[in-house]
Order: C-alpha cells, then sequence, then structure tokens
C-alpha cells in the first residue's frame, strides 16, 4: 500500500511542511527554459506542488502547460498563486493514471517525493507521456538522505541503470548552478524519448 497517497500529500500542503520548496524556480530548470526557442511546445510538470517553474514559463511567452498533483490542496494553491491563470491545465490526478502526450516534461522534486518502490513506474510512465523525440529535463537529488523520506535521494549509477532501459540519456551530471544550500547535491538530467 502506498502511504504517500493524496491524504498524506493535502496534510503536507496543508500544514505548510514542504521544506524542499525553496520558493523560486530552479536556477538550472530556468537556465535550460530560457534556451528553448518554440513557446507553443506542450510541457507537463508533475507533482507541481508550488509550480514556480510553471510561473517562470508563463512570465517567459509558454502558453500549453499542463501541471498535474495528486494534492488537490496543493492544486488549490496553484491556482490562487497563480491567479487562476488560464494558459495552465490543473489536474488534480494522480500521475500514474495521467492520459496524453507532451513535448517538455520538467523534473523538479516530483521523483524525490514518490516511494523508491515506484522508481522504475515512473520511468516507464515518462517514456509514454512523452512524445517521439520528446524531453525529460529536471533535476534529481544525487545524495543519500540521513532520515526516511520523502524526500528519498538517489546517486548517478543508480539514476542511469533505471532511465536508460526506456529512454536515452543525453546529460546527467552534478549541476554547476544549484541554489548555495544544494551546490554539489543535484543532478541536471535531459533524457529523450
Amino acid at each position: 500500500m502506498n502511504t504517500l497517497n493524496a491524504d498524506y500529500w493535502n496534510n503536507r500542503h496543508q500544514a505548510g511542511d514542504t521544506p524542499w520548496d525553496i520558493k523560486m524556480p530552479s536556477p538550472p530548470i530556468t537556465s535550460y527554459i530560457d534556451q528553448l526557442k518554440d513557446k507553443n511546445i506542450s510541457i507537463l510538470i508533475p507533482g507541481a506542488g508550488h509550480s514556480h517553474e510553471a510561473t517562470y514559463l508563463i512570465d517567459h511567452g509558454f502558453e500549453n502547460i499542463t501541471v498535474c498533483d495528486i494534492s488537490e490542496v496543493a492544486i488549490q494553491k496553484m491556482k490562487l498563486q497563480m491567479n487562476n491563470r488560464i494558459l495552465i491545465n490543473y489536474l488534480n490526478i494522480d500521475f500514474f493514471v495521467l492520459d496524453g502526450t507532451f513535448d517538455l516534461i520538467i523534473e523538479q522534486t516530483f521523483f524525490c517525493a514518490i516511494d523508491p518502490v515506484f522508481r522504475s513506474k515512473y520511468v516507464d510512465k515518462m517514456s509514454t507521456l512523452l512524445k517521439p523525440d520528446g524531453k525529460l529535463v529536471g533535476v534529481l537529488f544525487g545524495i543519500e538522505f540521513p532520515h526516511k523520506g520523502p524526500p528519498f535521494g538517489g546517486h548517478i549509477s543508480e539514476y542511469k541503470s533505471l532511465f536508460s532501459p526506456k529512454l536515452h540519456i543525453q546529460t546527467m551530471e552534478i549541476c554547476y548552478n544549484s541554489i548555495p544550500q544544494r551546490m554539489g547535491n543535484e543532478l541536471f538530467f535531459i533524457c529523450k524519448n
């Protein structure tokens, strides 16, 4: 049974117990976004939480954004924070039952929030959600944490063996532009379908 269910995440968001929130979009992800020319691509942010990246995308002219979170509380907070911006498709749904295909999926603190037993299922689902030549881009924790998660950590070798059977890893390396508190502990990655 998955104890990291909607009730669990609703309670965390209701209590404001989200210490992983850096209160801004992740610099490695914004650096990637800044290089994108096509503002019409379809973008998914799963496990969106506070979704600072969605705000950044809209502020930079992107118009086809879907955010998904299992927590209704997180979705409602996002809508308030973003003034119900109509350019965002808000889905209060479990990622693993999500349908559709996307040009780009942004990973930011979703992978580390799911129970590690579901990591191979995560990769399988990502490969079905990406369009041909679609990309999964984001940040993973490159360390193990001394406490029971979430967040759950891991190592680059583990991630490479997990992702490579289903996705082509173009980049997976230590971030050079993490926030100071995470410097040396984050991996930036790009995987292609």
